[in-house]
C-alpha cells in the first residue's frame, strides 16, 4: 500500500467503521451493489473489506451457494468484519489478511472481485490488477470505487488554511487522483471496460452523521505536524467547518469503474 501513515489501528478503522454507517455513505454501497449485479451462487473477493459492511450486504444476494471472502492488511477492520461474517440468507463471510497485490487465494476463485477505496493506496497499481485477473475466471468482472480528491469543495472561514489542509491529507494516497488514468490502466492490464460512473457524494448542512463530518477528526489527527500544518491549525480547522452549522457544504466526487476481464 502506498501512502504516509494513516495507520487503520482499532482507533482509526472503529472511527471509520461510524463514517460508513452514514446514510451518504450507505447510499454509495446501494450504488456499489447496483452495478455489481450479482446473481445468486456468484463467488466475490471484497480487496479492502475494511469493517465488512459491503461484505454483509453481498451475502444475500449471492445466497448460501455463493461465496464471499474479504481480505484487509489492517487486522483490526477484520476484527470488526468478523463481527458481521455470519449473515441470513447467505454465506459464511471468509476473512483472510491480504493486499491488492498479494491475495491469498489460486487462480480463478471468483466470477467478481470488488474493491471500494483502496486502489488509490496502491502504489503497485498494474500488479494489483495482475492480481485480480490471476483471481478471477476468464470473462470475471472487477468493480473499483475510487476518489479524485481534487473533487472536493468543502466551504470554510479560511480557504488557504483549508488548502493546506487538503494537501496535507492527499499524503496518505499512493494516487489521490487515480481515476483520472485508471480506464487506461485497466485497459492495459488485460481488462475491457463495460461501466463507468461518477458517484456525487454531498452534504449540505452540519450533519455528524455524513461522511464528511466523520471525517473531520480523522484528517485533522492526520494533518497535523505535515505539508506545514500545525496541531493548532488542524484544531481550528475541525472547529471551525463544526461552527458553520446550517452554512456548511461538501461534496467530492468518486468514480466507479467496471471491467472484464479477457
Amino acid at each position: 500500500m502506498g501512502g504516509d501513515g494513516l495507520e487503520f489501528d482499532p482507533g482509526i478503522s472503529r472511527q471509520v467503521e461510524v463514517v460508513y454507517t452514514a446514510p451518504d455513505v450507505v447510499e454509495q454501497r446501494r450504488v456499489v451493489r447496483a452495478a455489481l449485479a450479482l446473481r445468486p451462487g456468484d463467488r466475490v473477493l471484497d480487496v479492502g473489506v475494511g469493517p465488512g459492511l459491503l461484505a454483509a450486504e453481498m451475502a444475500p444476494e449471492v445466497g448460501p451457494d455463493g461465496r464471499i471472502c474479504g481480505i484487509d492488511v489492517s487486522d483490526s477492520m477484520l476484527d470488526l468484519a468478523r463481527t458481521r461474517a455470519e449473515v441470513p440468507g447467505g454465506p459464511r463471510i471468509e476473512l483472510e489478511p491480504g493486499s491488492a497485490t498479494n491475495i491469498p487465494y489460486p487462480p480463478e476463485s471468483f466470477d467478481v472481485v470488488v474493491s471500494t477505496q483502496v486502489f488509490e493506496y496502491v502504489d503497485d497499481l498494474a500488479g494489483a490488477l495482475e492480481e485480480v485477473r490471476r483471481v478471477l475466471r476468464p470473462a470475471g468482472r472487477v468493480v473499483l470505487l475510487d476518489t479524485d480528491w481534487d473533487s472536493v469543495v468543502w466551504r470554510s472561514s479560511d480557504d488557504a488554511r483549508m488548502q493546506r489542509v487538503l494537501t496535507a491529507f492527499e499524503e496518505h494516497l499512493a494516487d489521490p487522483h487515480l481515476p483520472r488514468t485508471l480506464g487506461d490502466v485497466l485497459q492495459k492490464s488485460g481488462f475491457t471496460l463495460t461501466h463507468l460512473q461518477v458517484v456525487p457524494m454531498l452534504n449540505a448542512g452540519y450533519d455528524a452523521r455524513t461522511l464528511s463530518a466523520g471525517l473531520i477528526d480523522i484528517i485533522a489527527e492526520f494533518v497535523s505536524g505535515r505539508a506545514g500544518v500545525t496541531a493548532d491549525e488542524a484544531r481550528a480547522w475541525a472547529d471551525d467547518l463544526r461552527a458553520l452549522g446550517s452554512s456548511y457544504f461538501f461534496s467530492l466526487n468518486r468514480y466507479l469503474f467496471v471491467a472484464s476481464a479477457l
